[in-house]
């Protein structure tokens, strides 16, 4: 009896505006998470893992590519069987990456030193690059300081040295996005972090850094995707490498190989995207809290890290990711 009347109140309760208010709410809130649901599975259980193969190109660019999350991604690019195009700072370090894939994955390999803090590396860079079928390019360079700092202590840092840094990114998708677009195919892969997602006290300049990064691989993604064109924003929370000083992997702060062999998955469907499952977790509850309440926790623990770090550190800044 008692759910012959819960239904007789339902069906009267139906005609109240109300009613549908609700009902119509509940419905888009169950769409929302399935949709959510749907993708999640599609991205990070299926994967798109056959993208990054040498049909977009023989070649695959790597810069920064003898450590830590570059490292990785020209093994991973190699393993896939892409020759490599490395470039980065020591040349005696490339020279070991470039033996290292030669011998494992029997690939043909070149390389190019520089000194990305200089500004007249891009002749070089560009001769070297000529006439190479590139199929994939991963910017993979950037700028930080080796503590976090408030930004009017920031040692040397100067307008000049900054403003090299900031054009890195946009002058080596330029090199090959127009190669890129005569053939109607080609990948780059701009390599941020999540510290551009949101503003990161004293970690400022770093911050803003990646910031552009991903506002310009966005803005290059929406311009070029008729054309065939991928450009994805990566921004990676920690990852166990020598400039994060991580030394035990866990589940959030994965190994370089564990990290990319989960990223280069999402290539293709994703234009922005944290790369590994658990870091997406972490974006979404990050999101979460007020940007003030999360700025408070930020400058806390940045306080105490530079502490601990200040005294006995190399005071100038230092190349990464």
């Amino acid at each position: 009896m008692s759910w012959t009347h819960a239904f007789r109140d339902a069906m009267q309760e139906a005609h109240e505006p109300l009613f549908w208010v609700g009902a119509c709410t509940v419905a888009c809130v169950l769409l929302w998470l399935l949709y959510r649901l749907l993708s999640g599975f599609r991205i990070w259980v299926l994967g798109n893992g056959s993208l990054l193969t040498p049909r977009l190109g023989k070649w695959a660019v790597v810069t920064g590519a003898t450590d830590g999350i570059g490292k990785s991604y020209a093994e991973e690019l190699a393993r896939r069987g892409f020759a490599l195009m490395l470039i980065s700072r020591s040349q005696d370090k490339l020279d070991d990456v470039a033996k290292l894939l030669e011998e494992q994955y029997k690939v043909e390999t070149k390389t190019i030193a520089v000194d990305f803090g200089k500004a007249d590396i891009y002749g070089t860079i560009e001769e070297g690059l000529s006439g190479l079928e590139i199929g994939v390019l991963v910017n993979n360079v950037g700028v930080s300081y080796p503590y976090p700092e408030y930004y009017l202590h920031i040692p040397n840092l100067d307008n000049g040295r900054l403003s090299v840094f900031l054009t890195l990114c946009f002058v080596f998708t330029s090199f090959k996005l127009i190669s890129f677009v005569f053939r109607s195919k080609g990948v780059i892969l701009n390599i941020s972090s999540a510290s551009g997602m949101y503003p990161v006290p004293l970690l400022t300049v770093y911050s803003a850094t990646k910031a552009f990064v991903d506002f310009f691989s966005r803005g290059l993604q929406e311009e070029y995707r008729r054309q065939g064109i991928i450009v994805q924003s990566v921004l990676p929370f920690f990852v166990a490498t020598k400039m994060t000083r991580i030394r035990k992997p866990t589940l959030d702060k994965p190994t370089p190989d564990r990290y990319v062999q989960a990223e280069v998955t999402t290539v293709g469907l994703q234009s922005q995207t944290n790369g590994y499952f658990p870091h997406a977790v972490m974006e979404t509850i990050l999101l979460q809290y007020t940007h003030t309440y999360l700025s408070f926790m930020m400058v806390s623990e940045r306080e105490r890290e530079r502490e601990r770090e200040r005294e006995g550190d190399k005071k100038d800044l230092i190349l990464c990711r």
